[in-house]
């Protein structure tokens, strides 16, 4: 028969052995299977970059952001960023897409007020960036301006240039011209001359013609006359004593 003490020492002795059992580690495999996934970790994990702007780029590259505010000021810009899952707030200023400050925060307020800050920071780098757009595009337009008035100018000069040629061809003909008139001139006096003689000749021609005295031209002269000889005997007329 075993005593009652015998009998509890028993079953103290069992709790004790169940107890070390149940605190005893439990082997290196089990853990493993009823660890989770370390994939299935990561992507309930809050990632743990170090730059900011990488894990702000890590973020936008899964789409794990939504954008709340964006302003533009030329070249330049500043965006609010929220991500849901951490409740965390992204505040960025970059140029060209390219970030140049970012800034994490969990506090909305916060968030808001450095929102505030990057686009006032965007307005004075904008001022910049504008001057210079608005100085390129105004010395692009002078070089147009230069460039056409060039082409103006040697169209005027090639047009002036003919205009000379034009006028020396017409100072030519007048010369020309000139020299025919003079010649003309001369011409003209000789046979004027001319007609003035044969006028004048006409005119004494016609007074003559109209002159009843005129003289006869002299007669040639003729054969001497025969010596005269004896008068014959007179016969009486018919009808006559």
């Amino acid at each position: 028969m075993i005593h009652r003490g015998s009998m509890s020492r028993i079953w103290f002795g069992a709790a004790i052995v169940l107890i070390s059992t149940a605190c005893a580690p439990l082997p290196a495999a089990t853990r493993t299977k009823q660890a989770p996934p370390p994939e299935q970790t990561a992507e309930v994990a809050e990632p743990s970059i170090g730059n900011t702007a990488e894990e702000l780029r890590h973020l936008m590259d899964a789409g794990s952001l939504t954008e709340l505010r964006t302003t533009y000021n030329g070249n330049y810009g500043a965006s609010l960023l929220f991500h849901a899952d951490s409740l965390n707030y992204y505040v960025t200023l970059f140029r060209d897409k390219q970030f140049w400050r970012v800034i994490r925060t969990s506090s909305v307020e916060q968030a808001e007020q450095v929102y505030k800050t990057f686009v006032d920071q965007t307005n004075q780098l904008s001022q910049v960036y504008i001057d210079t757009v608005r100085l390129e595009a105004g010395k692009r337009y002078t070089e147009r301006m230069v460039e056409l008035n060039q082409k103006r100018l040697q169209g005027l000069q090639a047009e002036v240039e003919q205009q000379r040629q034009q006028a020396l061809q017409v100072s030519n003909a007048l010369q020309q011209n000139k020299q025919q008139a003079v010649s003309l001139s001369s011409d003209l006096r000789a046979t004027n001359t001319e007609l003035e003689a044969l006028t004048r000749r006409i005119e004494q021609l016609q007074q003559q013609q109209g002159n009843p005295a005129l003289e006869l031209p002299p007669t040639p002269a003729t054969a001497p006359a025969a010596q005269p000889t004896a008068p014959s005997p007179s016969v009486p007329a018919p009808g006559t004593d």
